[in-house]
């Protein structure tokens, strides 16, 4: 009996042996093809940017193709290690990527108002890039042992611990690194992988509700915070100071035209839009491709977040499901919010456009996610489930009372 209690106590994994099958290779084209884009790109303006810092003209394309390179490893990495692997490390993760953002306030550089990088000789780290990763993780394994237990409608076993994880990271994040717009992203992983587990739809309106107060306070109590937004409403008033960097991303979108002026005829990465290889390279390649240029840039990003989509509803258990649940809410949510602001739908939030922006840090967690996520593809039920698992999750959802559905493969294991 107490063997048996045990073993109840203790969350069941993905199997090593279950059915293997060909990964999703359309998603590895898709990020490849978005990070060749981001690599040629920044080769056609690593001479304007090299102007700028007194380096060579390959400066900033050798780096990026390094980190490409580095992306290439991390991405064979979590392609083949044992899914099991992150459920065993994933209290380490979330602990070292606690430190290493603490260790970004103590020890990093303040560059345009935010706490980001640790310099480590000739390279930068930015330590909210791991964050992301490893909160997915955590979250995963988290949210995975409230299912299997039935829990999720427990708010002193399910909600709290949410809550408490959300105020640590606008602690650490929003308020230590002064970085709200990665507070964003990190708030809309957990709130997709909630929603994804099945947590009542009552207690993720409270969730968002706490998040949006957050960061109404955050904003409301920093000066440079509350003029932002006030730029955001008006940018042409102040497009000299404050709304400098979002006219000439509007200037470099707008002048592009609907066919671009070509790789060598571009003039605002000399100098004239701020971070033209970061934060601001969806303006820049508005410059250089034109209307039908983004539209092709949007239609790659969008098949692959389809693509992402569809290995979630297929995925073979709960916890990789919510594995895939967090990489997509991630990448899309910091997408959106990227090309929003510099399409003046968003105020500017100073974070990368993943895959295209010049970054080591952000390239190898990136293509490591989705290099989760190949790995999961391996995995997939081709017909979303048998016959006894659909019917577990209509009773689990009538349970619940509302239509969202989550995979049942713990139930049939039981």
């Amino acid at each position: 009996m107490n063997s048996d209690r045990v073993d109840r106590r203790q969350p069941r994994q993905l199997e090593s042996n279950q059915r293997r099958h060909k990964p999703d290779y359309a998603l590895l084209m898709l990020s490849l093809s978005l990070l060749v884009v981001g690599l040629v790109v920044i080769y056609s303006i690593s001479p304007g940017l090299a102007v700028q810092k007194n380096v060579s003209a390959n400066y900033f394309v050798s780096k990026q193709f390094i980190a490409i390179l580095l992306g290439v490893f991390s991405f064979l990495f979590t392609a083949n290690v044992s899914l099991k692997f992150w459920q065993n490390i994933q209290n380490q993760l979330i602990v070292l990527a606690g430190i290493s953002v603490v260790a970004v306030r103590l020890l990093g550089e303040k560059t345009n108002g935010a706490y980001r990088w640790i310099q480590v000789g000739g390279f930068s780290f930015q330590a909210v890039e791991f964050l992301k990763f490893a909160l997915i993780i955590w979250l995963a394994t988290f949210l995975y042992r409230r299912v299997l237990y039935k829990e999720l409608g427990d708010s002193k076993k399910t909600l709290q611990p949410i809550l408490v994880v959300l105020v640590i990271i606008g602690f650490t994040v929003a308020f230590l690194q002064s970085d709200l717009g990665s507070t964003v992203v990190l708030a809309a992983i957990t709130i997709s992988m909630s929603f994804v587990s099945g947590v009542p739809l009552k207690k993720i309106g409270m969730i968002s509700a706490i998040g949006a107060i957050g960061v109404l306070l955050l904003v409301s109590s920093t000066p440079y915070r509350r003029q932002r937004f006030a730029t955001f409403f008006n940018p042409q008033k102040d497009c000299l100071n404050e709304g400098y960097q979002a006219c000439q991303a509007l200037i470099a979108v707008g002048s592009g035209g609907l066919f671009g002026k070509g790789f060598a005829h571009d003039v605002q990465a000399y100098g004239y839009l701020p971070e033209a290889a970061n934060d601001s390279i969806f303006a820049i390649m508005g410059e250089k491709f034109g209307f039908l240029g983004l539209i092709a840039v949007l239609s790659v990003f969008i098949l692959f977040f389809s693509r992402l989509k569809n290995i979630m509803l297929r995925a073979p258990d709960v916890f990789t499901r919510l594995l895939v649940a967090g990489v997509l809410g991630w990448l899309s949510a910091q997408t959106m919010i990227n090309i929003g602001a510099m399409i003046g739908l968003l105020p500017i939030k100073g974070i990368t456009l993943p895959f295209l922006s010049y970054g080591g840090t952000s390239v190898v967690f990136v293509t490591a996610a989705v290099g989760l996520v190949f790995n999961i593809s391996r995995y997939t039920l081709y017909d979303n489930g048998s016959a006894t698992e659909r019917g577990s999750h209509d009773n689990y959802s009538q349970r619940r009372g509302n239509g969202r559905t989550h995979h049942a493969y713990l139930s049939r294991r039981k």
